[in-house]
Order: C-alpha cells, then sequence, then structure tokens
C-alpha cells in the first residue's frame, strides 16, 4: 500500500515521482518537473517510503556496516615445493596383494603376468590420458618382477624409465616419464 511521500516509478513508462495523494487505487503522483499524474496502483512500483528512508537512517546496524566495509583476508594457498611440485602423482602398485583378493590356485607365472598386465594397461592408459610421469612399486623382493617391468618398459619408444625417489618409495619403485611427442 503507497502512502502520501513515497516515491514510486511507473512500471510502463519512464516516469519518476513523489506521491501526492491516494484516492483507493488511483495514486496521483508529482514528477522532478511539478508535473501531476494519475495512475492505477497496479501501474507503479514503490521505488522507496519516507519510513524506509528515516529507518536506513537510524535503524542501521553499525557492526553489520562495519563488517561490511572490512577488507577480507587474502586466502593463503599451500605452498608446494618444487620437488614436490614435479613428483608423478599417479602411482600403480604392483604387490600382488593389492591387484587380487586371493593367490589361491595362482602359480608364481600367473602372478607375475597378472602384476604385468597391470603395468601395461596402466602404461598405455597414461600414454593415452597423456599423464607425463608415474611410478611403478613394484617392491625389492629377488628383482624378477623389476627386470620384466624393465623389459616392458624398453618396449616403448616414448618412455624413459629410472629408480623413483629413494626417500619417498625406498628402492622398491621405478619411475616412468612419458613422450607425448614420440610415437610408441
Amino acid at each position: 500500500m503507497m502512502k502520501k511521500g513515497d516515491i514510486v516509478e511507473t512500471i510502463d513508462d519512464a516516469i519518476r515521482g513523489t506521491v501526492k495523494q491516494v484516492y483507493g487505487t488511483i495514486i496521483t503522483i508529482e514528477d522532478a518537473d511539478g508535473f501531476e499524474f494519475q495512475f492505477e496502483e497496479s501501474e507503479l512500483m514503490l521505488v522507496h517510503t519516507n519510513a524506509s528512508l528515516d529507518n536506513a537512517i537510524y535503524d542501521a546496524d553499525i557492526e553489520s556496516v562495519k563488517k561490511e566495509k572490512e577488507t577480507s583476508k587474502r586466502k593463503t594457498v599451500p605452498t608446494v615445493k618444487p620437488k614436490e611440485r614435479h613428483a608423478p602423482k599417479f602411482e600403480v602398485d604392483l604387490h600382488i596383494h593389492q591387484l587380487t583378493d586371493s593367490t589361491k590356485g595362482m602359480t608364481n607365472f600367473d602372478m607375475m603376468n597378472l602384476q604385468l598386465d597391470t603395468a601395461r594397461r596402466q602404461l598405455e592408459f597414461a600414454i593415452r590420458k597423456r599423464i607425463p610421469k608415474m611410478v611403478f612399486i613394484h617392491g625389492v623382493g629377488e628383482g624378477v618382477l623389476r627386470q620384466e617391468l624393465e623389459t616392458l618398459l624398453g618396449r616403448y619408444n616414448n618412455v624413459q624409465f629410472y629408480d623413483a625417489d629413494y626417500k619417498t618409495y625406498g628402492i622398491g619403485a621405478t619411475e616412468v616419464r612419458i613422450f607425448q611427442s614420440i610415437e610408441p
């Protein structure tokens, strides 16, 4: 409900003014140039009321205004050390207990084939997804899996492999670097 003194704007025209008289649903407004217009209440939109102006000045919540004006502190982004920045994120654990629930009934040959098939599939995946580095965790053992893994990796023209970071993986891991510009 609009009252005398409210500032209104027409919905369809670019007329803005102050309410001078309210007679039922007919509202008389006066624009900035002193011209009077009559509109239906449904044709007008309330911009602000005198009461709302008074409230804005006297009822302002000072604390909320202070919080709004405070500058937000810059969020700190965790820093990544240069060594960690280039560390491979894609790790494949080739330990047999990671690849199957049970080795019951499997020969050493079956286990080795499962490990090598997993390594081949993961390497092909990394090549397809353009992952630049990966690590195969094979463990120390007798070194048979490591030798077979190196034979597998040696068949690819676009990979270079070497011992992974000792501090992170110990001596039971091989890091692979994949070159995308060279055909496999």
